[in-house]
């Protein structure tokens, strides 16, 4: 006869459920507290960022420091409560895992760049003016960058390095509003990186680069979006500028019609000719077709020196989007018939002037105008933070590309967005990109529009990175005839005025090859080549106006199928979209 207790084995089940019970209870509830109290601090330091950009661009450092301790408290605040045992055995959980890794992660980046680089970078405002680079009176003081280069090192290696830790965390896995805190995150660090790593690069580069140690001679290439090149577009015109002690002053001014084809052509790379033949070394205005402005710049100089002689110490180029963003901080500006304002500007610069003006002698004149124009306003009239702020906006994309003749400058330019080249490959971040090249032989790219995707995933089993680039001509129906011969090209180099013609190279990560390519769903003739370890796919395209077509390219093998995939692209008038979407095997 039972006596009505559980048997004893029965009994120890129990209280050993009952105990996991009581400590997952306990163990949830010490982790809610703790995140609360993290996403509190993380709250915290967001809003304390915002209020210590705005201190430190106004000089107010008084003001900024207290903003920096409490930056710096709630950071380490948010990274102890986030990186205790309990904490991070919750990681490891399925579906809620990656919620309290993104927690601890970016706890864990607030507080590194708080003690890292936020304490350097305050040291450097208390010394100089960061908003305005030592511009004044049309020149900047090039003295006190030997002092700051070390600590601006320090907080750009540090924001880096942050940079990078937050690429890696996976926003997909984790819930809505985290994700969009973790991208919030990514982008104001990437921002940070942005900004200090210049500022980094100039306190390395200015003090040489703007004749501290003796003159300096640049060619400055301006770039004509309105006929697209790899770099942005076709040279519309050339001039030096001279720098000494700070000071920077323009000299000769020059048009592309004093730069006659050559009978040879200067040297160019095998992926260069692969892509362009040898135009880019016989016509000055097809030299930025080139991708790497390593190459493009040694060629400009080279030909400049070929002209005019005389020593070339760099070469900067910059499109015609660059005078838009100068303006914003200038003014309105007077050049010939018209009077642009940042708003106008582009539509005068890349599409009226050639209605407005026929003769393209006199076209080159006017572009003169403006770019003296500009140049002198920004050197005399202009607001230093605002042409500070102008200039970084153009450089992040990818509007401002330098070579310099000087291999210790150039090795620095070279690792950075402004040297324009094509970076390589990491475990932080794989590239691959889309080179715009026009074939109408006219300005019809007024009229162009892009988007691109890119997709990782697998096809066939294998790891596969995708590009898919869709490129259409917006250009009127009537265009043929409503448009100036100069804008549509008039059938010169056999293609139909309106209709825009266009070389669309796509290369992918280092070490993969094509896997698989089409447009619009067939497969059709492509020129392939590389560029380094880079596969390249070069396609064709003719488009009616108001035709689209859509260009898929997947790449295989080493470097494919990265989670961390940027797309690099031929700076056009209208920034293309780019965006990354779910792969979809075109094989």
């Amino acid at each position: 006869m039972s006596d009505g207790r559980l048997p004893r084995r029965r009994r120890w089940v129990g209280w050993t459920v009952g105990i996991v019970l009581t400590l997952l209870v306990i163990l949830i509830g010490w982790v809610t507290v703790r995140g609360i109290g993290a996403v509190s601090d993380l709250q915290q330091v967001a809003a304390g960022a915002s209020q210590l950009k705005t201190a430190i661009a106004e000089g107010d450092l008084d003001g900024a420091e207290p903003i920096a301790k409490s930056i710096a408290g709630n950071a380490r605040s948010a990274h102890d409560l986030t990186s205790d045992p309990v904490w991070q055995a919750f990681g490891v959980i399925p579906w809620l895992g990656p919620n309290f890794r993104a927690v601890s992660d970016v706890a864990e980046i607030a507080d590194d760049v708080s003690a890292d680089a936020l304490t350097p970078l305050l040291g450097v405002a208390a010394d100089f003016d960061l908003a305005s680079l030592g511009f004044t009176g049309g020149a900047i003081d090039l003295a006190p960058f030997a002092e700051i280069e070390k600590p601006l090192g320090t907080a750009s290696a540090a924001l880096t390095s942050a940079e990078q830790r937050a690429q890696q965390i996976d926003a997909d896995a984790t819930l809505p509003p985290l994700a969009d805190a973790v991208r919030e995150l990514r982008s104001s660090v990437t921002e940070a990186a942005t900004v200090v790593g210049s500022l980094h690069g100039a306190s390395v580069l200015l003090p040489t680069m703007l004749g501290g140690d003796g003159p300096r001679n640049y060619v400055l290439a301006m770039q004509n979006n309105a006929e697209v090149r790899s770099s942005g577009g076709i040279i519309g015109s050339i001039a030096l500028l001279h720098a000494e002690g700070g000071r920077i002053t323009l000299g000769l001014q020059a048009s592309t019609t004093d730069f006659p084809a050559l009978d040879t052509a200067l040297p160019l790379s095998e992926s260069t000719i692969a892509l362009f033949e040898d135009r880019p070394g016989r016509y000055l205005q097809n030299i930025t077709s080139i991708p790497d402005f390593s190459e493009a710049g040694a060629t400009i100089a080279a030909r400049w020196q070929g002209r005019f002689g005389g020593e070339i110490d760099g070469v900067i180029a910059v499109d015609a989007v660059v005078a838009q963003h100068l303006m914003a901080a200038t003014g309105d500006l007077t050049f010939g018939p018209f009077t642009a304002t940042p708003e106008t500007v582009i539509s005068i610069l890349l599409s009226e002037i050639y209605a407005a003006i026929p003769d393209p002698a006199v076209q080159d004149d006017v572009f003169a105008q403006a770019a003296s124009g500009l140049f002198a306003a920004a050197l005399s009239g202009g607001d230093p933070k605002a042409l500070i702020g102008a200039l970084a906006e153009s450089a992040g994309e990818g509007r401002i590309r330098i070579w310099s003749a000087h291999e210790d400058e150039e090795a620095v330019l070279a690792g950075s967005a402004l040297g324009g080249t094509i970076p390589e490959d990491s475990a932080d971040a794989t590239y691959v990109g889309v080179l715009m090249n026009d074939a109408t032989g006219a300005k019809m790219d007024y009229y162009t529009r892009a988007s691109i995707t890119t997709a990782v995933g697998t096809c066939q089993g294998k790891a596969t990175t995708q590009v898919r680039v869709t490129w259409t001509n917006t250009a009127p129906a009537d265009a043929a005839t409503s448009l100036p011969p100069y804008v549509t090209g008039d059938g010169v180099y056999g293609v139909a005025p309106g209709s825009v013609g266009t070389l669309i190279a796509v290369y992918g990560p280092e070490g993969s090859t094509p896997s698989h390519i089409d447009r619009d769903g067939a497969e059709e003739g492509v020129q392939t080549t590389t560029l380094g370890d880079r596969s390249v796919v070069q396609h064709d395209v003719l488009l009616a106006p108001g035709e689209s077509t859509t260009i898929t390219v997947e790449f295989q093998g080493e470097g494919a199928g990265e989670r961390l995939t940027d797309a690099l692209v031929t700076p056009l008038i209208e920034a293309p979209k780019i965006s990354r979407e779910e792969l979809r095997c075109g094989s």
